[in-house]
C-alpha cells in the first residue's frame, strides 16, 4: 500500500487544462487596437481640401518656383509604399512665405483622370543623420529665398505610370 500512495504522489494527474482565457483576450485587443490606429494614421496623412478636385493655383503661385524634382520610395512597416518628392522651391515674390499648400498630380498610361493627391510642403531642416522636415511657418522663405523640400505620399494608385507628378501651388501664406 506504501507503494501505490507513492506512485499517486509522483504521477502526473490528468486533470483538464483551461485555455487561458484573459492573456489572449487582452493580447486581440491590443491588435485589433494597434491595426485601427495604423490605418487612421494612413488615411489621416494631410491631405487639405478635396483630393480628387483640381485646385486652381494660387495667386502668389507664379512667385514660387519648383526645380530638382527627384522621386524615391521606402516601404513601411504597415506593408504599403512612401513615396518621396524631394526638390528646392525659391520664393521669387517679394513677400515672406510662411505656409505652402501644393496638389501633385499623378498620371497614368490608361487615358483616365490622374491621382490628385493635395500636401502641405515640408522644407528639410537637415539630411543628417535623417531627413529633418519642419513646415513652412517653420522656416518662411523671404524674398529670393530658397529651400529643399520633401512631399510625403502614401497610397498612391499601382496605375502610375512612375513619370514624375506635376506639382501646383493651391494655397500660399504670405506675411
Amino acid at each position: 500500500m506504501a507503494d501505490l500512495n507513492q506512485d499517486q504522489l509522483f504521477s502526473e494527474k490528468n486533470e483538464p487544462r483551461s485555455i487561458p482565457v484573459a492573456p489572449i483576450a487582452i493580447a486581440a485587443v491590443a491588435v485589433v487596437i494597434l491595426v485601427i490606429v495604423l490605418v487612421l494614421m494612413s488615411r489621416s496623412h494631410g491631405t487639405v481640401g478635396d483630393p480628387t478636385k483640381l485646385q486652381p493655383l494660387a495667386a502668389y503661385a507664379p512667385n514660387l518656383v519648383v526645380t530638382g524634382v527627384e522621386m524615391s520610395e521606402a516601404e513601411v512597416p504597415s506593408g504599403g509604399k512612401q513615396t518621396y518628392i524631394d526638390g528646392r522651391i525659391a520664393n521669387h515674390g517679394t513677400s515672406i512665405v510662411n505656409a505652402i499648400t501644393v496638389q501633385a498630380l499623378f498620371p497614368n498610361d490608361q487615358q483616365t483622370q490622374p491621382q490628385m493627391e493635395t500636401v502641405a510642403l515640408n522644407i528639410v531642416r537637415s539630411r543628417e543623420p535623417f531627413v529633418d522636415m519642419v513646415p513652412v511657418n517653420a522656416a518662411p522663405l523671404a524674398p529670393g529665398g530658397e529651400a529643399d523640400f520633401r512631399l510625403i505620399f502614401e497610397g498612391i494608385d499601382p496605375k502610375w505610370n512612375l513619370q514624375p507628378p506635376e506639382i501646383h501651388v493651391v494655397q500660399v501664406g504670405t506675411k
